[in-house]
């Protein structure tokens, strides 16, 4: 099965996303799930 991982620009974008009070819950909820699929920093 393939690796999938979240582009840094994505992440980027779903870190304002959740940190925006404005985002709708399933904003935050894609947004955290596009967040789990970031490979750690070594």
């Amino acid at each position: 099965m393939a690796k999938k991982v979240t582009s840094k620009a994505v992440a980027t974008k779903a870190s304002k996303a959740l940190q925006d009070g404005r985002s709708s819950d399933r904003t935050k909820s894609i947004a955290g799930s596009a967040l789990s699929q970031r490979e750690k920093k070594k």
